[in-house]
């Protein structure tokens, strides 16, 4: 690419950066600082030294440990469930071709377009009614069913290329249908369930609404939820305001940069070699 298109691509480049670090960054300036110096020299000033203590206090307050642990269940659970069911569902509607094929993922193309809005009365007492309220497992079952329509929504479309002629092949050698699954489907489509299990983990951990519908206990409550409870019901200065939002993004960017790898590869090499 040559000329003004290069210097354009570049400019969005750029801004798109600004826009999406410089955030982050003033919310890391501002956890290292102290109030006093938060006070007098305001929030785009750098720190004259680190101020650990914001970051301690918050920690202990909110017993984020605890809180760590819940979405990290919650979260690797639902992504893990909702990739097997995924391609469970994907792999009947791709390659099993069953009856009425196209309206059931309609179905699932609705349900991806739904508001959790609209979810949330009817999930709530179905959720009581079965003892499951104020669970972690509520929490999972409910993410996982709507992760999962997501992505047997996008693995029908990628598994309806499979080619035919593997699973043939795989037939007359006397394999099953669950063995073809496991051993042929599975591992030649890895990068795309990659891809999917990483997404499932990451929108699972910044989901707000429905865990704070599901969650009202100290004991079962995730980061956001945690954060966003805590910024109603009690005052915080500006700088333990900011350790608290550092402390609940920076493990979601670890886990993408940990994996930003293999997230790369699944998204350029596809489903199918």
């Amino acid at each position: 690419m040559r000329g003004p298109g290069r210097w354009a691509v570049l400019f969005a480049l750029v801004v798109l950066a600004v826009v999406m670090v410089f955030p982050f960054v003033i919310v890391a300036i501002n956890a290292v600082k102290s109030p006093a110096e938060y006070s007098s020299q305001g929030p785009l000033s750098l720190p004259d030294g680190l101020y650990l203590q914001g970051i301690v206090d918050f920690w202990n307050r909110v017993e984020f440990g605890r809180k760590l642990w819940n979405s990290f269940l919650i979260s690797a659970s639902v992504s893990v469930l909702a990739v097997v069911l995924s391609v469970l569902n994907a792999y009947a509607l791709g390659i099993g071709r069953v009856r009425g094929r196209l309206w059931i993922l309609v179905l699932f193309l609705v349900a991806n377009t739904l508001p959790q809005e609209a979810l949330a009365y009817p999930l709530y007492y179905l959720v009581k009614a079965v003892g499951l309220y104020d669970t972690q497992l509520a929490v999972i079952i409910v993410m996982t069913v709507i992760q999962a329509a997501f992505g047997t929504y996008l693995l029908s479309a990628v598994l309806g290329q499979f080619p035919k002629e593997i699973l043939e092949a795989a037939a007359i050698d006397g394999a099953g249908r669950l063995r073809s699954l496991w051993r042929i489907v599975v591992p030649i489509s890895r990068p795309t369930l990659n891809v999917l299990l990483i997404f499932f983990f990451i929108w699972t951990w910044n989901e707000f609404f429905l865990p704070l519908i599901f969650l009202i206990s100290n004991d079962t409550q995730t980061v956001p939820v945690a954060l966003g409870v805590l910024q109603g019901e009690k005052y915080m200065d500006a700088t333990t305001s900011s350790a608290s939002a550092l402390l609940g993004v920076v493990p979601a960017i670890a886990f993408f940069l940990i994996f930003q790898r293999t997230l790369t590869r699944g998204v350029t090499v596809g489903a199918i070699k």
